[in-house]
């Protein structure tokens, strides 16, 4: 019987956020390229104690469009 290979931490964490969060897989590649934590998803995701918070996917998706943006000028 073959063993299952084990998924090192540092991709856990990511699909670990992906599944609480309710992210796409565009969504993690989008936060993974900008650099964000996923351990820190949890104060992000805040919005509904913060309402003027975006919700995360669509927050993610606003930072990564900024980046963009930038490099075009």
């Amino acid at each position: 019987m073959a063993k299952k290979k084990k998924i090192p931490e540092k991709y856990q964490r990511w699909i670990d956020a992906r599944n609480r969060y309710h992210l796409s897989h565009a969504h993690i590649q989008m936060a993974r390229e900008l650099g964000l934590n996923p351990k820190k998803f949890g104060s992000l995701a805040n919005t509904k104690q913060e309402p003027w918070k975006l919700p995360l996917p669509d927050f993610i998706e606003e930072l990564y469009l900024r980046k963009l943006k930038e490099k075009e000028s």
